[in-house]
């Protein structure tokens, strides 16, 4: 079989580089991760003439959150059954699909359980002579199980130099090294490579104490030789806590040759009391060297983190205009609803940040941070704040019900600590910001973000304990209703949105919101309500102004569009980006829970949307690759 793929590789016509100014190479777009398109062929005033150019489906119907990139004139995305799949990105025809379990491949005999995978990264020589060489161009997916594939662009067959030193030719993986704890070593998104390096994360459980240690890793892109590993736990407590990991996305800078962490709480991911000391590079901002792995500058945006307050996306390394002066920047965003902005070089801040008192913890051995870093500017995103008179409710009984379940929560405003009476957090744990959720627009200087404002209610519960819950706790529960064990802590977390009894959030409306933040002066642009709440087989109507749950996010073009699926009503949207007023928008086969992409090939602008549906927000789930263009 592989012998087969080497000689139709040989026979293929010889591509050429990767168009400049055309391509989306990573998840993110550029390798900076601004998810923007210079490509303006598609613009504000021909967008309502978008039409379906071609849809693919790969069998493959679960969990789709691929953004597929563009490079060596093919589209790849990762599947959820952990295969690679290259689509010909004029016809959406299928190129070839690589699947480590499939027949004639079967590099590793292990569980291929369904999995989100968000991206693939991709990588050619520079060199003439290797370009045009079998495996001269690769792409590579990082898994579920802590591996991390390289195949032939042009045919998908495994590159088995790369990682054949460590004897498993084809892939390399986390588990040739130490983990310093134990559990899984997964990825649900995937690598990104900088110049000959391949870089990629490790994703753990971060409820037991003993998670596994959240390392970043580089690699040879030939040969899959480790060159450097990153640990975000100090060397002293590794015994005592773990995870600091990235889950999310990862961005870069090539000219400077830096990587972009946004890294997450350490372990336990609600408890603390077992971790008092600094873990400085934990919920932070980590700039590293490309080359060599190690810590450029870092800022850390929660200081002992037991909010799981995740860093959930890729900083966005752009240019802005700020003062009159353009600066390369790295823009993160937060669960909590800000942006905090750094200087590329250094992690200077460019908007002011102070230091501001926060709740403290009830519960005896923890030891919260007395003050948490707030920028003074840009403005939150998302509200941040939360009175008893703001509970909503479609009836006078509903919101009475949200009322009285406020009163009975702890809710001390941003960063209330979890508590064995029930503490309200909000924004909740799921974001606020989330993954993929925020583009730059450098023609008007305007960060566009996606958020939730949905809150989350948690509960410490006394492990091995048979003490009640308060009252009055129905709607979806994310965790256990008896609680989920944090191991090696003395308590169990039990996790629930903060719904009414008809399953509606008791925050008020909108749910969902597309908000444009002036990098110049750091105040709102603009603000709406995104997306139509569908439960049911019924969408409800835009004039309630709800908005949706969101997963996914936006990108940007030149054409001055901002494109977004991500909504629960199975719509993809098209919005002027200097005012946000809507466009455009066409019915998905599934709603698009993803970030979409945009592309040129022959001379034609395609916009491209998985459409798979999350069961996290009770949407149908398919298989669609759907992409648009104009007549």
């Amino acid at each position: 079989m592989r012998l087969v793929l080497l000689l139709l590789s040989l026979a293929l016509p010889l591509a050429s580089v990767a168009q400049s100014g055309s391509d989306w190479p990573t998840f993110g777009g550029p390798v900076g991760g601004g998810q923007y398109s210079e490509l303006d062929q598609i613009n504000v005033n021909n967008v309502t003439d978008l039409e379906v150019a071609w849809i693919h489906n790969s069998g493959d119907n679960a969990w789709l959150e691929a953004t597929p990139i563009h490079a060596n004139h093919m589209l790849y995305y990762c599947s959820p059954m952990n295969r690679i799949i290259a689509v010909n990105p004029t016809s959406g025809e299928e190129v070839w699909r690589f699947g480590p379990y499939d027949d004639g491949y079967a590099l590793i005999d292990e569980d291929p359980r369904v999995a989100r995978c968000r991206s693939v990264a991709y990588w050619e020589s520079s060199d003439p002579n290797e370009i045009n060489q079998f495996c001269g161009r690769r792409v590579y997916k990082s898994d579920v199980h802590g591996n991390i594939y390289g195949v032939d662009a042009n045919t998908g067959a495994p590159c088995d130099d790369f990682g054949a030193n460590n004897g498993h030719p084809g892939y390399v993986t986390h588990w040739d090294y130490d983990g310093n704890g134990e559990g899984p070593r997964h990825s649900t998104s995937g690598p990104i490579v900088i110049d000959d390096v391949v870089i990629a994360a490790v994703g753990v459980e971060d409820s037991p104490v003993n998670a596994s240690d959240g390392f970043v890793r580089g690699f040879d892109a030939r040969t899959g030789e480790l060159i450097w590993e990153f640990n975000p736990i100090p060397p002293e407590y590794i015994n005592e806590s773990g995870a600091a990991n990235v889950w999310s996305t990862l961005s870069g800078d090539a000219e400077r040759q830096m990587v972009f962490l946004p890294t997450t709480s350490a372990s336990s991911d609600f408890y603390g009391g077992t971790r008092t000391f600094e873990i400085p590079y934990s919920s932070a901002t980590v700039a590293l060297s490309s080359v060599t792995g190690e810590v450029i500058w870092s800022f850390q945006t929660v200081r002992h983190d037991i909010y799981d307050y995740d860093l959930p996306g890729h900083p966005l390394i752009v240019n802005i205009e700020h003062n009159g002066e353009r600066k390369d920047v790295a823009i993160q965003q937060t669960k909590w609803g800000h942006l905090f902005v750094f200087d590329v070089e250094t992690g200077e801040p460019i908007f002011p940040i102070e230091e501001r008192e926060v709740p403290t913890s009830d519960i005896p051995g923890e030891i919260t941070s007395p003050t948490q870093p707030f920028p003074l500017l840009p403005k939150p995103f998302t509200r941040t704040e939360l009175t008893v008179d703001d509970m909503y409710g479609i009836t006078p009984i509903d919101r009475a019900w949200c009322r009285n379940r406020f009163e009975e929560l702890r809710y001390d405003g941003m960063f209330t600590p979890s508590s064995i009476q029930g503490s309200l957090t909000f924004p909740g744990f799921a974001g606020g910001g989330n993954w993929g959720g925020a583009a730059y627009d450098p023609v008007n200087n305007l960060v566009i973000i996606k958020s939730l404002t949905i809150g989350t209610v948690t509960h410490l519960i006394p492990d091995n304990s048979d003490q009640e819950l308060s009252s009055g706790t129905p709607g979806e529960s994310v965790g256990n209703q008896d609680g989920d064990p944090m191991p090696g802590t003395p308590y169990r977390i039990r996790i629930e949105e903060f719904r009414s009894p008809l399953g509606l959030p008791c925050t008020p409306p909108p749910w969902g919101t597309l908000t444009a933040v002036d990098m110049d002066s750091g105040e709102i642009a603009w603000e709406r309500p995104f997306g139509l709440v569908r439960r049911f087989g019924i969408t409800f109507p835009e004039f309630l102004e709800w908005g949706s749950a969101i997963i996914g996010g936006p990108i940007t073009t030149h054409g001055g569009l901002i494109f977004m699926g991500a909504s629960m009503d199975k719509k993809m949207r098209a919005f002027d980006v200097r005012t946000g007023e809507e466009l455009w928008s066409h019915e998905l086969p599934f709603a698009g829970m993803a970030v979409p992409m945009t592309y040129m090939e022959d001379g034609v602008q395609y916009i491209v949307m998985a459409a798979g549906g999350n069961r996290r927000t009770f949407t149908e789930e398919g298989d669609a690759i759907v992409a648009f263009k104009l007549p």
